[in-house]
């Protein structure tokens, strides 16, 4: 497979009157034509930023994009002008952002908020329009779509709002789809009822994926690879199946060790990670996430690299070669 899409080296800062908050800083990582990438961590660890990043939709003031590179389909996004990138959004690059009823335009109909992007990308426009805007809506599984593209947003229900989103960011077949947690505050029914819409639809149409998530599920049931952030930094990344049976880096065995598991005897409690994410304007030295971490020594007190431990298998931690399976335990690691 072809490399569609070429992150390196990005840094997104918000200038605050408090200080820097470095909200992704330095990540670097492809997307192969086809594939679907998954990037998983807490919430503020810079997941929707990066993909705000790519689309060039952070909010200036006071965002920046201060270094790096995007380069899709062989050209630097970053160095596109806005004319360049209204062809981009929407077009070439979809994405489903994270809540529709904030997202969607509450004094438009449905079908005016699909029919726009086939005017301005596709060169559709009155009946022919209409009609292809009630085809992506029974694309996605809304019924009667014909009748439906004269409601409002308010008329749908959430998992229906997502849809709505899901076929207007595939309404002029992308090369790639963004997916900013495509399934928050849906129940889990609706949930997989949406994920294996998008998957199905971006399937047909050739189409790479970015899932942004924190639900380990969704990664397991969807991914091919994984990159998982912690304080705007991408500290491990590799295959789905590295990252569940085989991970590398202390803050991917405790998201492990969270998650409940049906085929393990009960627990009064749910593992947890102790402590809260860092202040992003004020990181301790060294390993980010070395405050929370139980396998921390004195070596975590410089910034480790992201490193290669095994075939496309990447760790930022000094001790990666001393972890690899999510029962590992503290003193295993310094002895």
């Amino acid at each position: 497979m072809a490399t569609l899409l070429d992150v390196k080296d990005l840094k997104t800062y918000f200038f605050t009157e408090d200080g820097v908050v470095k909200a992704v800083d330095g990540v670097s990582y492809d997307v192969q034509e086809g594939e679907t990438l998954a990037i998983v961590g807490e919430s503020g660890c810079g997941k929707s930023v990066s993909a705000l990043s790519i689309m060039r939709l952070v909010a200036s003031p006071p965002g920046r994009i201060v270094g790096g590179e995007i380069i899709f389909e062989g050209e630097d996004i970053l160095k596109m002008d806005d004319v360049e990138m209204r062809h981009i959004r929407g077009n070439r690059i979809g994405m489903i952002f994270q809540e529709p009823m904030t997202s969607l335009n509450p004094t438009l109909t449905i079908g005016r908020q699909l029919t726009e992007p086939l005017e301005l990308h596709q060169a559709l426009s009155g009946s022919a329009a209409l009609k292809r805007a009630a085809e992506l809506l029974e694309m996605v599984g809304i019924s009667d779509a014909a009748r439906r593209l004269g409601d409002y947003p308010h008329q749908f229900s959430g998992g229906m709002r997502q849809r709505v989103m899901t076929a207007m960011a595939l309404s002029c077949q992308p090369r790639l789809l963004l997916a900013d947690e495509p399934t928050t505050a849906l129940d889990v029914t609706i949930q997989a009822q949406v994920l294996e819409v998008m998957q199905k639809a971006a399937n047909e149409l050739g189409s790479a994926i970015i899932i942004i998530t924190h639900n380990l599920g969704v990664v397991a049931r969807y991914a091919q690879r994984v990159n998982v952030m912690y304080a705007g930094r991408i500290v491990e990344r590799g295959t789905a199946n590295d990252i569940y049976h085989n991970p590398r880096h202390p803050y991917t065995i405790g998201l492990l060790h969270s998650v409940p598991r049906l085929d393990e005897a009960k627990q009064e409690k749910l593992n947890v990670i102790e402590g809260l994410p860092p202040d992003l304007i004020e990181l301790p030295p060294g390993c980010p996430f070395k405050p929370r971490c139980v396998f921390a020594q004195d070596k975590c007190n410089e910034m480790p690299p992201l490193v290669l431990v095994g075939g496309g298998h990447y760790s930022a931690c000094w001790f990666a070669d001393k972890l690899g399976s999510p029962a590992v335990t503290s003193e295993e690691v310094k002895t």
